[in-house]
């Protein structure tokens, strides 16, 4: 698995050849799984049916959250399981946050924060 890195911010990087590459890392992984989270679902114009649900499952229906958030970020390629996982969706402002643990193909990852 190869991806590009990218800043706390979500900008991508350039400019520090192979440096700015993730490759076959848990950070790659969990990296991919904050990317997924962070896509909603419509907001790609090439595929619409792609991203988390959360205006169609999550938003105003706080029981299937973890189970909608969890089947996404297993879905991830690189995730193997999730150890350990705690959500907190906060409908006013549309903030998702995370502390998750998972296996990946590459070792253990964890990702915890806000995702936007």
């Amino acid at each position: 698995m190869r991806v590009r890195r990218t800043t706390a911010d979500g900008d991508i990087c350039f400019g520090h050849n192979a440096n700015d590459y993730l490759v076959n890392t848990p950070e790659a992984v969990a990296q991919n799984v904050r990317t997924r989270l962070a896509l909603w679902q419509g907001q790609w114009f090439i595929d619409t049916d792609e991203g988390t649900p959360y205006l169609q499952q999550i938003l105003g229906k706080q029981s299937a959250a973890d189970l909608v958030i969890k089947s996404r970020i297993l879905e991830t390629p690189g995730v193997q399981q999730i150890d350990e996982f705690e959500a907190v969706l906060d409908p006013n402002t549309r903030r998702l946050t995370i502390q998750v643990n998972l296996t990946t193909d590459y070792g253990p990852a964890s990702i915890n924060g806000e995702i936007t």
